[in-house]
């Protein structure tokens, strides 16, 4: 399906439907690590049990956002985002209702498998498929920017809800959030048509083993690691890290909030600049911001504000990362197996994503410090900005 195939009121309806799950399938998963330290405080964890669990599910989050993808583009997305939603609500609902570590850790299974069924990136791949090449950065940004909504709402409500009620019952009514999903799957269904509906299981390895022998899609890949380190250390560890050094736990959650805002300004920042200019140098400019800005806040004395300007910078470079690179696997891959493709480097990001929120919560525990994790984060930054130069952009999709 194309874009004149498909109504301008279906379209953009089916748009803003897409925005609302990518708003409410990302905000509580991303911001999970408000919890960190009221739950390891009050049961006697170490943090490593819940970063373990946060670790998990961002593994079988990428895990499962390669299948995701291969389902969405053989069978349409609005069937994958319903199980998703279904499962990541079952997943936070045993986090909250059985308190024993073992479940808590496993809970993350079913919680990324849910949330790697239901998230943005599987949104975003939809929407990119029907709209022309021209709008696909801007809409992809935009689907971003709504996941961001999402952050920036749910830090602060997840606080309040655990002041207000406990740890215990936030995340039961969490879980709760994640079925409001269904109904705005029926305008995401209208335009969510498969783009690979005949093609068999040799079809999509083909495609998987063209992509991955050619450099510029390895280079995606390998880049969107470091995005995954970075995202899953400091939104898991932030938080804690906070009131480590003494401040409010509201500034955590804050902290947290005010990277969400951001990072909507630069989603949608990142979609028009797909549009505009080479992706390849802005992926590898936001990576070497990135390494520069945890730099400057690990050698400068850390207060409130300085916590929120640190905030507020990754914001805006949080999840820009993701129209440049989705874009770029479009551009140099083709749309037929998009979602497929796009998953695939999704799960190179939620293996990066499990290594920084499972050896932050393992360090911390050794050294009752965070030091090494903030240095790692800045060499990985620059090596992120060196593998992004050699992607060649400029060029005509690969035949499948």
């Amino acid at each position: 399906m194309n874009d004149q195939q498909v109504s301008s009121g279906t379209l953009n309806a089916a748009i803003l439907a897409g925005c609302v799950v990518a708003f409410l399938g990302f905000g509580f998963a991303a911001t999970f690590g408000v919890f960190l330290r009221p739950m390891s405080a009050d049961l006697g964890w170490a943090r490593e049990v819940f970063s373990l669990s946060v670790a998990v599910q961002a593994l079988f989050w990428g895990f499962t956002q390669p299948l995701a993808g291969i389902v969405a583009d053989r069978y349409g997305t609005a069937r994958v985002l319903a199980f998703g939603a279904i499962c990541a609500a079952l997943g936070f609902f045993l986090r909250g209702w059985v308190i024993d570590p073992g479940v808590f850790v496993f809970s993350g299974v079913i919680v990324g498998i849910g949330t790697g069924a239901c998230s943005f990136p599987v949104v975003i791949a939809a929407l990119g498929k029907v709209v022309t090449v021209r709008q696909r950065s801007f809409v992809m940004g935009l689907g971003t920017a709504a996941a961001s909504l999402g952050m920036f709402a749910a830090a602060p409500a997840a606080s309040a809800m655990i002041e207000a009620w406990g740890w215990q019952t936030a995340i039961l009514l969490i879980s709760f959030s994640f079925l409001a999903i269904l109904p705005f799957l029926i305008f995401v269904a209208r335009v969510s048509t498969p783009t690979a509906g005949g093609a068999g299981t040799t079809a999509f390895g083909a495609a998987i083993r063209t992509a991955l022998r050619d450099r510029s899609y390895l280079c995606l890949f390998l880049g969107f690691f470091v995005c995954g380190f970075h995202v899953a250390f400091i939104g898991t560890h932030l938080p804690a890290y906070v009131t480590d050094l003494g401040f409010a736990a509201q500034v955590g959650g804050w902290s947290l909030a005010l990277i969400g805002l951001f990072n909507i300004a630069g989603s949608l920042l990142a979609g028009w600049g797909g549009q505009h200019y080479s992706k390849r140098n802005q992926l590898a400019g936001i990576y070497l911001a990135r390494a520069a800005v945890i730099a400057v806040f690990i050698l400068t004395p850390v207060s409130p504000a300085s916590i929120y300007v640190f905030s507020a910078v990754m914001g805006v470079l949080w999840l820009s990362t993701v129209p440049f690179t989705m874009g770029l696997v479009a551009q140099t891959q083709g749309l037929t197996y998009l979602s497929t493709l796009a998953g695939l480097v999704f799960l190179s990001h939620q293996i990066g994503s499990f290594i920084g929120a499972w050896l932050g919560g393992r360090i911390f525990d050794i050294y009752q410090d965070y030091t090494p994790m903030w240095w790692a984060a800045v060499a990985f930054g620059i090596l992120a900005a060196v593998l992004h130069m050699p992607i060649q952009e400029n060029r005509a999709p690969r035949p499948a």
